[in-house]
């Protein structure tokens, strides 16, 4: 009797399952113990990671950022593979380069003296929520801050601890137990029209927290669960992008795969298992078409392939879409432990907004930036006032509100980026290139209006004060030539971003996510075949899930765990 190799696919050429790949095939190739395929329902590898270029830049349409440098499997390759230098400009290649300005709508500079209290408040909120402020914070300033939150905290406890909890809910608390601490201390501004000081600071919040929902992916704060962000880590050390791009990573795991192992184009329509075995005796197996190999794997065009083990890479996103009821992705259906982890998790909508300065734009003058330079674009951070306020600028589009920030992508480029999350970055994905840049040069160039700052000490004007006049866009108007939008939310094969942990869920279910199917019954003479369905990605690691170097640690474990059923059964050593 001829025995057959082993058949491995992994669905997904992104980075989990490119690393999945990568792993198998160099532990293995020398020996040819597995039949190895990568099938990959789009057109390109990369997944989640496309670097792609607009207006002579490199960009990130996804993955951007190496989170944290010292332990990064991604900075190692990157700095393997010569990635972190470029002749060829690319995002963020100087870092935060200057600090931003802030602008609140109406057109009014605030002053460090506004912002900075309530960036260090809000920072604080996060990393007591995070687990880095304790108790034994130094003395002074931190201190304060501990204690604000540590009130903050025992509040939105109080009523059944910290199950259920947002992070949303955890900061408005900390924000007013601020204003309560600061009461008697601070005037009330001049200077900045119909905005008061609250107003201003609840505006600065705002923008933070728009900033941690593009963070996070979470569209809204108060879905975000507050005691999972203890689980969640970080690797120390800068965060920093990648010179050749973040494509150049994927291009060097898929690099050692023979010619034809990665194959494009190939949507996986329906996945066939067997959770309980079929064979009625010992060496007699029933006629079941699998060919003796318990997993059938059925694509768009039509053809199937079997298979003994498939590693599954997709994203959250779909895999919620194939739970429905009427998907039949899975057949039979998944387990109700595999669905219910599926459906409580979080998985968010994160869209990227690049545009070109167009080369007759009036352009912000240079008295807005901290630089004092007169050329380029500054680093802005964007106030707005409260959707449904009568003082908001009735032609500021709804989907700009939440926008925190608009920046250059390096010093002196002429493009420049914004982040959208939730409902905004849906609608985003929707809109024609005209109505989005007409959109940002209303919001821009009122934002940007030119009057002369006041005399003021306290007051830092840039226009008359008066929000809802449509005169503050006519002097000063910034113009647009281009834009690139990315789509994760509507793109079939992502449905979304990345993951988090929503309230209702646990990290518990990010385990659940990468437990195996069926579940360990070995030890029942009668057991379906092991391993046959294998789950890889960033929404199935506990404490590294939403980032690359999740999916990438991901990938490992499962070609690990493949590795070692076999070396187990005898037939690899490693």
């Amino acid at each position: 009797m001829v025995i057959k190799k082993p058949r491995i696919v992994i669905i997904g050429a992104g980075m989990a399952g490119l690393t999945a790949a990568n792993k198998l095939h160099t532990a293995t190739a020398s020996k040819d113990l597995f039949e190895l395929c990568v099938v990959e329902g789009g057109t390109r590898i990369g997944g989640r990671i496309n670097t792609s270029q607009f207006g002579g830049d490199r960009i990130e349409m996804g993955a951007t950022w190496i989170h944290g440098i010292r332990g990064s499997p991604i900075h190692k390759i990157a700095q393997q593979i010569h990635s972190m230098e470029s002749e060829q400009p690319w995002e963020c290649m100087d870092g935060s380069s200057e600090e931003p300005t802030t602008i609140a709508e109406g057109g009014f500079q605030l002053n460090p003296s506004i912002v900075e209290p309530i960036t260090k408040l809000f920072k604080n909120l996060m990393d007591y929520a995070q687990g880095k402020l304790t108790e034994g914070s130094e003395r002074g300033e931190l201190h304060s801050f501990y204690k604000l939150a540590t009130k903050a905290s025992k509040v939105v406890t109080s009523n059944g601890g910290c199950q259920n909890l947002s992070v949303g809910s955890f900061l408005r608390q900390g924000l007013d137990a601020y204003w309560v601490s600061v009461k008697e201390q601070k005037e009330e501004l001049k200077g900045y029209g119909n905005w008061s000081r609250k107003l201003l600071e609840e505006a600065v919040f705002a923008m933070h927290e728009s900033s941690q929902r593009t963070y996070t992916s979470a569209g809204d704060l108060f879905t975000l669960d507050y005691c999972a962000e203890r689980e969640y880590q970080m690797f120390p050390g800068e965060e920093i992008t990648i010179a050749k791009g973040y494509l150049s990573i994927i291009e060097s795991l898929a690099s050692v795969l023979p010619p034809g192992l990665v194959q494009l184009g190939r949507k996986v329509t329906k996945i066939e298992w067997q959770p309980q075995s079929l064979r009625h005796e010992e060496g007699v197996e029933i006629e079941n078409g699998y060919s003796s190999r318990p997993v059938k794997l059925h694509f768009c065009d039509g053809s199937v392939l079997s298979a003994d083990h498939v590693i599954v890479t997709v994203s959250l996103g779909v895999l919620k879409a194939a739970i429905r009821d009427d998907s039949g992705m899975f057949c039979p259906p998944l387990p109700p432990f595999k669905v219910e982890a599926i459906s409580r998790l979080g998985f968010g909508v994160v869209n990227k907004l690049f545009l070109q300065l167009s080369p007759n734009s009036n352009g912000p003058e240079h008295e807005h930036s901290n630089s004092k330079s007169k050329e380029g674009f500054p680093d802005l951070q964007l106030a707005f006032y409260p959707p449904q306020s009568e003082l908001r600028h009735k032609k500021i589009p709804w989907w700009m509100r939440r926008t925190a920030s608009l920046c250059p992508i390096y010093k002196n480029s002429s493009v420049l980026l914004s982040w959208f999350a939730g409902e905004e970055a849906l609608a985003l994905e929707s809109l024609k290139d005209e109505e989005i840049i007409n959109g940002f040069s209303t919001t821009v160039s009122s934002f940007l209006s030119h009057s002369h700052k006041a005399r003021d000490t306290n007051s830092h004007k840039l226009c008359n004060g008066n929000a809802n006049s449509e005169e503050n866009s006519n002097g000063n108007e910034v113009k647009f030539s281009n834009v690139l939008k990315s789509q994760w939310g509507t793109d079939p094969l992502f449905l979304g971003s990345y993951s988090y942990v929503a309230v209702g869920s646990s990290v518990d279910d990010l385990d659940a996510m990468a437990e195996p199917l069926p579940k360990d019954s070995s030890c029942k003479p009668s057991a379906s075949p092991s391993l046959q369905i294998l789950f890889a990605g960033e929404a199935t690691h506990r404490t590294h899930y939403s980032t690359t170097h999740g999916a990438y640690f991901s990938g490992l474990r499962e070609a690990d765990r493949l590795l070692q059923h076999y070396h187990s059964l005898g037939i690899y050593n490693k």
